[in-house]
């Protein structure tokens, strides 16, 4: 936009002399296309150009990249060649004085003329590095897009294997984010064993898999990231724990998934190993970790599926004790109330539909009278900043739920790209005023307000939409458990049809619901104190009352 906007002030420029020309009887003739001439393809370098290059190998950046931006907007009718070096020195520069956001402009603006541009290939280099500086938001993932596999093998060599490492991950979450799964997963299993972007590249190569339906090598890639951190393979892991436990739950899921079968009649099936595996998986899952608590809900469901109903009510309890608060999950006492009513436990199981009405239908309220407030994806941002501040207008209702739904990582790096922005902008502002009021220091301003603007705009969109989500998922779990309390009321008429009268014949056979201890075990009953160390171990007897 600055090249196109410089070559119209300087065929303005032109054209004002040829009338002044004319008007003297001279003769001077301007192209009738008002531009001006082409400048040629080669050539010497300008004497602006040679100082900016003397200025950059003396590592005095900012002085050396006022020069460049001279060249780059044409002042110094260099040839097409250096204008070109000029450009990608220009990125560099940008890049040493920390004005991340402006250097990818340049060097997505290479990017752009692909091979047409001399420094194309050596641009990539430079994405891969602000990939480390920038936030994924910004979008370095689609830049690196552009290029070829075959030309990720420039830097495959001894000296660049980390580098060779970290293009390889980008350009498999590149051909992930395409829905080219098996061309994503090629490139994730390349990532070296040592490197630092092997573990996140096994992550995203098992969840490739599960987008493919592709069970057991989704379950290999979480286990070799299980073992890589406990062997301790590799070093410069972002997070150890956080990825191991990750890698324990997302087995886990995947455990889960496999374990429910459609046969061949349509009617689902149950393999008792898998589903025993998966829970092993949530068990693994340390109890200090963010993951610890989904892991336990999540296990409540494989509990009741094998009818093992005192172990899934038992960890409904843990959920529901005082040290969790904040915790969201509604669905737990669908649960709840299922388990009861295939236990033929009425009145507990209508008590429990009771109570998520009573909870949660003035919490969806609210939700929608909140969203309500905003316009646009700017104010929702705006919101946004104000729930992850604790300065959001909201009733202890619905503050904590808010503040969970609007905390996921993906939505947190959207806020950090902001705050880099912001940084860039603060750093310009305390830079000297003859590089503020230059116009390379108008670019900077530009470039970072552009991309402020659009990251606003993304980041209130994607709030906006998780706030949605949270509320459309609270409607989908009432209505499943109104269809709970309808299937009461059929109970009661004593019209259940014959598969959930077999189902609960099935609950009534398995004694699932008592409690029993061995000799590694004790039974304490509860006395409605909470300890943090009982919790994950609670049951609750549940009596067959079927046939009663």
């Amino acid at each position: 936009m600055r090249g196109n906007t410089t070559r119209t002030w300087i065929a303005m420029v032109l054209a004002l002399c040829a009338v002044t020309a004319n008007a003297q009887d001279m003769t001077f003739e301007v192209e009738e296309t008002g531009q001006p001439p082409a400048p040629p393809a080669e050539g010497p370098p300008s004497e602006a150009l040679a100082n900016a290059l003397r200025l950059y190998q003396q590592e005095r950046y900012p002085e050396a990249a006022v020069q460049f931006q001279r060249v780059v907007e044409g002042e110094t009718q260099d040839a097409a060649a250096n204008v070109q070096k000029a450009q990608f020195f220009l990125g560099k520069c940008l890049y040493h004085l920390r004005y991340y956001q402006s250097a990818l402009a340049i060097f997505d603006e290479i990017g752009q003329q692909g091979v047409g541009h001399l420094y194309f290939n050596q641009t990539l280099q430079w994405l891969a590095q602000l990939a480390s500086q920038l936030p994924e938001p910004a979008g370095i993932i689609e830049k690196v897009g552009r290029y070829g596999v075959d030309q990720l093998e420039q830097f495959n060599t001894a000296e660049s294997q980390e580098l060779y490492n970290e293009l390889l991950y980008i350009m498999g979450r590149f051909k992930y984010s395409q829905g080219e799964f098996a061309e994503a997963i090629e490139l994730f299993q390349r990532v070296s064993p040592q490197s630092s972007f092997y573990v996140k590249a096994r992550f995203f190569d098992g969840i490739a898999h599960i987008r493919m339906r592709r069970a057991r090598p989704a379950i290999q890639a979480f286990r070799a990231i299980i073992e890589a951190i406990e062997e301790g393979e590799v070093e410069g892991v972002e997070d150890e724990e956080r990825m191991r436990n990750l890698a324990w739950l997302s087995l886990a899921r995947v455990y889960y998934t496999a374990a429910n079968r459609t046969a061949e009649d349509g009617s689902r099936e149950i393999d008792g190993r898998l589903l025993g595996q998966a829970v092993e998986a949530w068990n693994t899952v340390d109890q200090g970790s963010e993951y610890w608590l989904p892991a336990l809900f999540e296990s409540s469901w494989a509990f009741f599926l094998a009818d093992e109903y005192s172990r899934a009510l038992g960890n409904i309890h843990s959920i529901f004790s005082p040290y969790f608060e904040d915790a969201y999950y509604p669905e737990a006492l669908v649960l709840k109330a299922v388990t009861f009513f295939v236990n033929c436990q009425i009145e507990n199981a209508e008590a429990v539909v009771g109570q998520f009405h009573e909870r949660y239908d003035p919490v969806r309220a609210e939700l929608e009278e909140i969203l309500g407030r905003f316009e646009d994806n700017t104010a929702f941002f705006e919101f946004l900043v104000k729930v992850r501040a604790g300065e959001a207008n909201l009733s202890p209702t619905v503050r904590g739920i808010v503040s969970t739904a609007l905390s996921d990582r993906t939505l947190l790096r959207h806020i950090e790209y902001v705050r880099v922005l912001e940084a860039e902008e603060r750093r310009l502002s305390e830079a000297p005023a003859e590089f503020q009021n230059s116009s390379l220091g108008n670019r900077i301003l530009q470039d970072v307000a552009v991309a402020k603007s659009f990251a606003i705009d993304q980041t209130g969109d994607l709030a906006r939409g998780r706030y949605t989500r949270l509320i459309d998922e609270l409607a989908d779990l009432s209505n499943q458990v109104d269809t709970v309390e309808l299937e009461i009321a059929t109970f009661q008429r004593g019209q259940l049809d014959q598969e959930m009268q077999q189902q609960m014949t099935a609950a009534q056979r398995s004694g699932g619901g008592n409690v029993e201890v061995d000799e590694e075990h004790q039974l304490w009953p509860f006395d409605g104190e909470y300890w943090r160390d009982e919790l994950g171990y609670y049951r609750q007897q549940v009596t067959n009352q079927c046939g009663r």
